[in-house]
């Protein structure tokens, strides 16, 4: 089998079903798990640190861990960096067969930082055994020191590694996501996945193949297409159930933009009117009430095509803003912080003549797009309120990225047109 440490709502799960295999998660976030079950991924609810390895040994063929985030994630306290001595002793004696955790846990800033030592546990008990044969493990980039050690430990047990920070947008995943990434292997060289995008195109040369552009957040939601119906705008809500920018579940509409590429239409083409243009609560949401979408015309006018959009990461401001021509910055979910709002602003300066209308207002991301730029498929069945879904996929890792990590070890042909907007 290939165990796979924090599952999560199935990041490496969904690559490796691209790629004609399965894992088996051991995941402890309720939400998390409806997610999987849904996908059709094989999950065991529970706790890996509470959980024995003896289920494993003698018939795991690679081990896959991406160990929660939030104590070292640059969207948190990051009380992780605090703890980083204390994780890495835990590493230390679970090399050596010690179980020190009990004493370690009680000293920790936050307790979610030992987590990070977990999988030195399951591979110590595997290792006794000659398994696995190969390992994928993936944080964030301040856990890189940590991916050292357990690099070292590996190596004294026979394993060629490398570790390294990759970016997701060199993978064509339409996110600068960096992450720490360990690769090992018993059976091949351990070496990083030769990049296939780059910020600016390159063209195949006498040294290997070209490289595309990154794919932008219009070219991952399908924005700007011209096979698309008239162009919608976005839907209010967002994580930690803070306030709808506009009534919830409502929807803002652009006119058309095709002309400029600015904004294209969200898939189920759903046409709301905003509390902007006056009209009361009761005419916005009566069609939704007798379970009809609202087809009034669009609130903006011909002049709508002039705003350029983009996506804001969080509302602090020292904020991340791209471009939908762009990839996204890494999606950070799971604090009211971290609510990620399409701004628009002028595309180009106004005059007396173009009667350019008010600025419209910010409008959250929804957790389809939010799956998209992760390289999750359009229908992915996410569990849970607004928070949860957000928290999941923040917390993810792009399949796409997984992907090109894992195909190697499994000896298979990714081809990234399987990853597409496809269920």
């Amino acid at each position: 089998m290939i165990l796979d440490l924090f599952a999560g709502p199935g990041g490496w799960s969904r690559a490796l079903h691209v790629l004609g295999t399965r894992d088996v998660g051991l995941e402890w976030d309720k939400w998390a798990c409806k997610t999987r079950a849904t996908a059709g991924q094989l999950t065991v609810r529970t706790d890996v640190a509470r959980y024995p390895t003896w289920p494993f040994v003698g018939r795991t063929h690679g081990v896959i861990a991406s160990p929660p985030c939030q104590a070292w994630s640059m969207a948190g306290k990051r009380l992780g960096l605090l703890d980083q001595p204390l994780v890495h002793t835990a590493v230390e004696d679970l090399a050596a067969g010690r179980d020190t955790r009990e004493r370690l846990l009680a000293a920790c800033r936050d307790e979610r930082s030992l987590l990070a030592a977990e999988p030195m546990r399951y591979l110590h008990a595997l290792n006794s055994v000659g398994e696995p044969d190969w390992v994928a493990m993936e944080e964030v980039p301040d856990v890189l020191p940590l991916w050292k050690q357990y690099a070292a430990v590996l190596r004294g047990w026979g394993f060629s590694v490398w570790y390294g920070i990759l970016n997701a947008a060199d993978f064509g995943v339409p996110q600068t996501r960096k992450r720490a990434i360990l690769l090992a292997s018993r059976v091949r060289t351990a070496q990083p996945p030769t990049p296939t995008h780059s910020q600016v195109a390159e063209p195949d040369s006498l040294f290997g193949p070209g490289r595309a552009r990154w794919v932008s957040m219009a070219q991952a939601l399908g924005w700007g297409a011209t096979d698309r119906p008239v162009p919608t705008v976005c839907a209010g809500g967002g994580p930690g159930g803070g306030p709808e920018p506009f009534p919830s579940g409502s929807r803002k509409t652009l006119s058309d933009a095709r002309q400029r590429g600015t904004w294209t239409p969200r898939p189920d083409g759903t046409v709301l009117q905003s509390r902007r243009e006056g009209t009361g609560r009761e005419a916005r949401h009566s069609n939704l009430e007798n379970g009809a979408a609202d087809t009034q015309a669009p609130i903006f006018t011909a002049e709508a095509h002039r705003w350029s959009w983009s996506l804001r990461s969080n509302n602090q401001t020292n904020a991340t803003v791209r471009s939908i021509q762009e990839p996204a910055g890494t999606l950070f979910f799971g604090h009211r912080a971290n609510e990620c709002t399409w701004v628009a602003e002028p595309a180009s300066p106004p005059t007396a003549e173009t009667n350019v209308p008010a600025v419209p207002e910010p409008i959250r991301i929804t957790a389809q797009e939010a799956g998209l730029l992760q390289t999750f498929p359009a229908d992915y069945p996410w569990a849970g309120n607004k928070g949860q879904q957000f928290s999941q996929i923040g917390n993810a890792v792009p399949p796409l990225l997984a992907g090109h990590l894992l195909a190697p070890h499994l000896g298979v042909h990714l081809d990234p047109d399987d990853f597409t907007l496809a269920a």
